[in-house]
């Protein structure tokens, strides 16, 4: 017993002393293969423990596993030095500074033209940095939709003409593809409690016809506020500071009443067509007038349906098309450009810083 205590001292030394002067990974792995591998130095020595007392076996064996416990230790002091060394070598002989051009690469970019934010993208942020300079969330949700958040609990009756096929995409498995953002007004008031203010931009599906004002996918911002006391001025003061805001200037608007489920009263907010002013052209259908923001207050339906009391709350909606508001800021006449993928269309709007 006493030879085998002996044997495991000493193999603790030479480990140590190996494991110190290790100078890779590789070097660890050989030295952990050496000692405790099928065929290692401690390997050896346990099986050696059949020819001794049980007392004698205790005591061995305490020994052997100490000394694994001390060798596992050891290696992985030593592989954090080593990971630790290696890079400090690599931030003094591979840094990289991308800011730099290679000069292989210089003339082949000096020839290249930059990059351009898509415009919708560009209004987007506009109105994102507008609305939560005014207290209000960014609220995000699926584009695939289940018909409970993107009608039901919208307040659409059942034979509601949106449902049918020819203005909804559905999908085989019963879902669909959401034909308004109205629907993360839902998700939001299912997991917040009001008071709340929250906008939620994003893209939108319809079964559309199209033509120079009809896309079957485009974008819209919705918009809602939800507070003990809100009212259509409330309502109609947001939106003309909003208006204001985007053009730079007090833009003619004209206020009509309209039907949508989840509002009541609903209105349909218009601008006069900033494209021909109000002459007539394709854009606005030859009225002069184009639908920007379909709004009003939130149905008692729609707050009941998500667990509030109508009694208690109020809340007003509405519905930015981004794609129109983009075709009125830059005078653009067919909405089919903006999927078209064309760089001569997309160049002509630089990022404003």
């Amino acid at each position: 017993m006493a030879d085998l205590i002996a044997e495991i001292a000493t193999l603790e030394s030479q480990a140590y002393e190996a494991i110190r002067q290790a100078h890779d990974m590789e070097a660890l792995a050989r030295i952990s293969q050496e000692y405790t591998g099928k065929k290692g130095a401690l390997t050896a020595i346990l099986k050696k423990l059949g020819t001794l007392s049980p007392e004698e076996r205790s005591v061995v064996g305490k020994a052997a596993n100490a000394f694994k416990e001390k060798l596992t230790t050891w290696l992985n002091s030593r592989e954090k030095e080593l990971e630790e060394l290696r890079l400090s070598q690599l931030a003094e002989t591979e840094f990289l500074d991308l800011s730099v051009t290679p000069p292989e690469f210089a003339a082949v970019a000096s020839g290249l033209s930059s990059g351009h934010i898509h415009p919708i993208v560009q209004t987007q942020r506009r109105l994102e940095q507008i609305f939560t300079s005014m207290g209000f969330s960014i609220a995000d949700g699926p584009q695939i939709e289940d018909d409970y958040h993107n009608f039901g609990a919208l307040n659409f009756t059942d034979d509601h003409p949106a449902r049918d096929m020819q203005d909804t995409f559905y999908t085989k498995n019963g879902y669909l593809l959401r034909t308004h953002t109205s629907s993360v007004q839902i998700r939001v008031l299912e997991s917040t409690k009001p008071p709340l203010r929250i906008v939620a931009p994003g893209r939108v599906f319809r079964y559309e016809e199209v033509d120079a004002s009809h896309e079957h996918t485009f974008y819209q911002m919705e918009g809602m506020v939800v507070d003990r006391k809100v009212s259509v001025a409330n309502l109609l003061h947001l939106m003309q500071t909003l208006l204001s805001e985007v053009f730079g200037r007090t833009v003619t608007t004209r206020l009509r009443p309209g039907y949508f489920p989840f509002v009541e009263p609903g209105f349909e907010l218009d601008m006069q067509c900033l494209v021909c002013n109000g002459s007539g052209c394709p854009v606005c259908k030859h009225s002069g007038w184009v639908e920007v923001l379909p709004c009003g207050l939130i149905h008692p339906n729609v707050l009941a349906a998500v667990g509030l009391d109508p009694r208690e709350w109020q809340g007003a909606a509405f519905g930015l098309g981004l794609n129109r508001l983009v075709m009125m800021q830059h005078g653009i006449e067919d909405i089919r450009h903006f999927m078209a993928g064309k760089l001569d269309f997309l160049e002509q709007f630089p990022v404003i810083a």
